[in-house]
């Protein structure tokens, strides 16, 4: 662990911690904030383009990402009438953050796999 250094020395940057944890955890959320960062705006778009989620499911996580300022939902005021979802400011501070745990999961199935294979061929 040369080169790194943690910082944590109280009970409350652990529940900084956790928060962070909360609000990005879970099946879908994460996919939902990549999927409306790569285009998909409206809900069925989000929907089509995550295969397997569904439509309450849907409803429940951008509800909960709208509450934690995550998204913010614009409703067309025409018929029929349109939602769309676009990532905040404040999500969208996020990507390094996204990019660094996209690094470390890459790293961490080499390592896993690595690891499985050298227990293998002992």
């Amino acid at each position: 662990m040369d080169g790194y250094i943690c910082t944590v020395k109280q009970q409350d940057d652990i529940k900084f911690a956790q928060d962070a944890l909360y609000v990005l955890t879970g099946k879908w959320r994460m996919q939902i904030i990549i999927s409306i960062y790569n285009g998909q705006h409206r809900y069925r778009e989000i929907a089509r383009y995550l295969p397997g989620l569904s439509f309450a499911m849907l409803s429940r996580e951008l509800q909960i990402m709208e509450l934690n300022v995550l998204v913010s939902r614009t409703e067309d005021p025409d018929f029929p009438k349109q939602v769309s979802y676009t990532l905040t400011d404040y999500c969208q501070s996020l990507y390094p953050l996204i990019n660094n745990l996209i690094s470390w999961g890459r790293e961490h199935r080499e390592t896993i796999k690595l690891t499985h294979q050298q227990n293998n061929d002992k």
